[in-house]
């Protein structure tokens, strides 16, 4: 269907990098540009390309990368690489998670941040964080297994706020109410024991 018909496109503010080469975008070096084909967000060197969509009377548009090459019908080795841990987008997890939302979160003295936390089914014991909910890679993974669960928030934290503690590794986290936090709780507090957690994306 790539050109066939007009894409989705995804919104600018739903990702923090180009969603094929994964650099963040910023206001100088990385403006944000729509893949004409596929409708992702990309930066000026990933679309860079140009190829005849049908769906605009076959006229010249700017497309990324992957779209040209499917459309001129020309294969890309170097796409054939295994992806990283951290390079499992996060809609493709999204879609098929046990939970996912946007939490505060803070790690040692930095100030919090939002960040979009996804538990994916098929790795029901690891806690993956992305800028936004399209990103293609995550900033981070966190393996529950083993971690602890202290989830009274102190005077200086966030009000729905909980920790995870292992060793010196301390991850803060924060839900926006009370319902949110005890949901991402009960699914947290199977993962560090092991045990694989129910879906509670409604």
């Amino acid at each position: 269907e790539l050109g066939k018909r007009a894409p989705r496109w995804i919104r600018d503010n739903e990702v923090t990098m180009c969603m094929k080469c994964k650099e963040p975008f910023n206001a100088l070096t990385r403006r944000r540009h729509h893949c004409r084909a596929c409708g992702h967000v990309v930066c000026w060197k990933c679309s860079d390309y140009k190829a005849h969509l049908e769906y605009d009377g076959n006229k010249l548009n700017k497309v990324c990368k992957d779209c040209y090459h499917v459309i001129i019908g020309c294969t890309d080795s170097e796409e054939k690489k295994k992806k990283g841990i951290l390079e499992i987008e996060s809609a493709e997890v999204s879609g098929n998670s046990v939970i996912c939302s946007f939490l505060q979160y803070m790690e040692k003295s930095k100030p919090w941040q939002k960040a979009w936390c996804v538990i994916p089914k098929q790795e029901a014991l690891v806690l993956y964080m992305y800028g936004a909910p399209q990103d293609v890679k995550a900033l981070a993974t966190i393996p529950l297994l083993g971690y602890t669960v202290d989830d009274t928030p102190r005077s200086a934290d966030l009000p729905h706020s909980f920790k995870l503690t292992q060793s010196k590794s301390v991850h803060s986290f924060a839900a926006d109410n009370e319902e949110l936090k005890q949901k991402w709780l009960k699914v947290i507090h199977l993962a560090v024991k092991g045990e694989t957690p129910e879906c509670q994306n409604e």
